[in-house]
Order: C-alpha cells, then sequence, then structure tokens
C-alpha cells in the first residue's frame, strides 16, 4: 500500500529514480494506492541533464507494490519495491520511451496498453 510520503522507485527512463508520493488521486479520503492507481508525486533523485530534474511534480502510475496484490483467481503477487511509471500530463501515456522490470497484466486490462506493450516482462 503505497500513502502519503511514501518513498517509490522510478521505473522508466525520464531521468527520475525516486520519488516521493504527496497525494493519492480518486477521491478525498482515498488514503492507500494499489498497482493500478494514480498519484502526484515530487522527483527527489535525477540523473544530470534527462528530461525531469530533482524536485519536479508529476503524476505517475502504480506498477509494482511490496504489500501483497490478490487476483481475481484468488493468487497473491508481491514485488520487492514499491515502483511507479511517470505519465504525460492529462495522458494515459507513459513519459519515457522504455520501463524497466515486471508490470503485472492488471496494468493491460485497467486501459495503459502503452505500458504494457513497452515492459520487458508481464507477470
Amino acid at each position: 500500500m503505497i500513502q502519503d510520503k511514501s518513498i517509490v522507485k522510478i521505473a522508466d527512463n525520464t531521468g527520475a529514480k525516486i520519488g516521493r508520493v504527496f497525494k493519492v488521486l480518486g477521491g478525498s479520503k482515498k488514503r492507500y494506492a494499489r498497482i493500478g492507481d494514480l498519484v502526484i508525486l515530487s522527483v527527489q533523485t535525477a540523473e544530470p541533464r534527462k528530461a525531469l530534474k530533482k524536485k519536479d511534480v508529476v503524476q505517475a502510475l502504480v506498477v509494482r507494490q511490496r504489500a501483497p496484490f490478490r487476483r481475481a483467481d484468488g493468487s497473491y503477487l508481491r514485488f520487492d519495491e514499491n515502483a511507479v511509471v511517470i505519465l504525460e500530463k492529462g495522458k494515459q501515456d507513459p513519459k519515457g520511451g522504455r520501463i524497466f522490470g515486471p508490470i503485472p497484466r492488471e496494468i493491460a486490462e485497467k486501459g495503459y496498453q502503452k505500458i504494457a506493450s513497452l515492459a520487458p516482462e508481464i507477470v
């Protein structure tokens, strides 16, 4: 479960490496973000001379979470880290051209086909 002030890894090639979530989108009372939810985050560390810099505020999609995630068939899926993919403002397309690490198939089912197609592995 990802909430305010959670530190997340950024799993694309926009130049940002680590971000801090400060808002979970989806209603005024929504506290936790799970796989497939949108969050607003601030970039904490970034590579030099890339698209994103430190302190940039961006919208992102949660693609991996450490908390066990229950699938419709009853099985559970859990990752080693909390990770997000940065999205373009007002669109469902990723800002970067590459995605790093595995992506669950629930991302494609929620309508993020572009992210699923760029991912090296679907679990």
